[in-house]
């Protein structure tokens, strides 16, 4: 009778193993079949499922199957090849760090309170209002930056300072001038006795407050000296007017230049006569224009860099200034950093966001939703937010999509695996009811 049972409980192990088999291996199937349909789906990460046996302690020599069960899990951490695309717009993480994203409905709604989502690679451009929008309707996240381009100190454990990025493409911008670099060769002949005094000038352009161009004048009139048998007197006045303020003088500076020999021809020293005063260290000097104060640079002490007297030429070397006239956003590019940058079709260059990267301990245990998005899981443990090649983290490829990391040859071998397995499950169900069978015609 024991040996019975133990043989009809066998038996019906055998069927219910066989029935496990079954529905193991169409999971199986499930997971190949969503790798296959996204084979060519950008930013995708393939799963994986995977077998475990289930062990039935038997009785009286008798065995029971216990049968298999299945896990599946989504290889977040894997990374597939970037391919390059026309849009600046379109980016990818080389290496480790995911970007954040936020879905268009929560952005649409306006409370504030928008979730974040994580990408490792999104096609962005800007739509009606001008945020930055994948086709699935995710919105790329970043800190704002401040006035001047630079990105305040925002909590790197917590997405409450990100927003998502809107750029106004209609925006009109204009940097005023606050520096200004002069660099001339100045004649030497004109300092010595009986030369003629002239006057060099320079006029150079600068933008105020409102973007408006006005011009800062700059003139160099040399110190002749009244004897014929005097030495050169190496000595010239610097005189600063603003055509804002009608012409004029601003500022005004003895200049006097060396004649040795290790230092021939070099600025010696620099005395303010009006305006404010000359830093030796830095080589330069404010005054106010009509907009505010604004610095010149004219070189330090001894440097070959700054203002030079030589030879009997007069010859502008070089004239740098910031700032710059009112101009229109023409185009956005993402750098390699995660730094948003606008440019302007008046030259203009600025920064507008920065898209961290943000990384955790264990991808894989993030939560996978549509579009290739995931969130945050206790199992993925804390995030924290990096600058994109700092830290863990890889850097940010823009002109890129990142491709999926399903390869067809291997999903397709394991569904010719799936599918035998499955044939064999279900031969051993079909062996279970012929026995079942003999044992019902036993009676008869």
């Amino acid at each position: 009778m024991l040996v019975q049972k133990g043989a009809g409980m066998s038996i019906s192990s055998s069927l219910n193993a066989g029935v496990m088999g079954l529905k193991a291996n169409a999971s199986k199937l499930s997971v190949i079949s969503d790798n296959i349909a996204n084979s060519a789906t950008y930013g995708y990460k393939r799963s994986e499922a995977d077998f475990h046996s289930m062990v039935i302690g038997g009785q009286g020599g008798s065995y029971s199957a216990g049968g298999v069960r299945t896990t599946t899990q989504k290889l977040i951490s894997d990374r597939g090849s970037l391919v390059g695309t026309s849009n600046s717009t379109d980016i990818a993480v080389r290496g480790r760090g995911m970007i954040p994203v936020t879905s268009e409905s929560a952005v649409r709604v306006g409370n504030g309170d928008v979730p974040m989502m994580l990408q490792t690679t999104g096609s962005f451009r800007t739509d009606q209002d001008g945020y930055l929008k994948s086709a699935t309707g995710l919105i790329l996240m970043g800190w704002p930056a401040a006035d001047d381009g630079t990105i305040p100190n925002y909590p790197r454990d917590t997405p409450a300072g990100l927003e998502p990025i809107q750029l106004n493409v209609n925006e009109f911008v204009g940097e005023p001038t606050t520096r200004m670099e002069v660099i001339a060769n100045l004649p030497a002949t004109s300092t010595k006795p009986g030369a003629p005094g002239d006057v060099e000038n320079l006029s150079i352009e600068y933008f105020n407050n409102v973007g408006t161009s006005e011009n800062v004048g700059v003139s160099f009139t040399p110190t002749v000296p009244a004897n014929p048998g005097d030495p050169a007197s190496n000595e010239w006045t610097m005189q600063v007017t603003d055509s804002a303020q009608g012409g004029a003088v601003i500022g005004e500076y003895r200049i006097i230049f060396n004649d040795s020999r290790a230092a021939g021809g070099t600025i010696a020293s620099v005395t303010a006569l009006s305006g404010g005063p000359y830093d030796p260290a830095t080589g330069s000097f404010s005054v106010n224009v009509a907009s505010g104060p604004m610095d010149i640079a004219i070189g330090v002490p001894g440097s070959s860099q700054g203002l030079t007297q030589l030879s009997d030429s007069f010859s502008p070397v070089v004239i740098n200034k910031d700032g710059s006239p009112v101009g229109n956003m023409v185009s956005v590019d993402i750098d390699p950093n995660g730094m948003v940058i606008a440019m302007y079709d008046n030259g203009a260059v600025r920064t507008v966001y920065q898209v961290p990267l943000v990384d955790m301990p264990n991808p894989d245990g993030l939560i996978a939703l549509d579009s290739q998005t995931y969130q945050i899981s206790n199992e993925s443990g804390a995030y924290f937010m990096w600058d994109a090649g700092d830290g863990p983290t890889g850097d940010l490829i823009n002109y890129a999509r990142e491709e999926s990391t399903t390869d067809v040859a291997t999903e397709l071998t394991d569904l010719i695996q799936t599918q035998r397995a499955y044939s064999s499950n279900a031969k051993v169900i079909q062996t279970v009811d012929e026995m079942l069978q003999e044992t019902t015609n036993i009676k008869r």
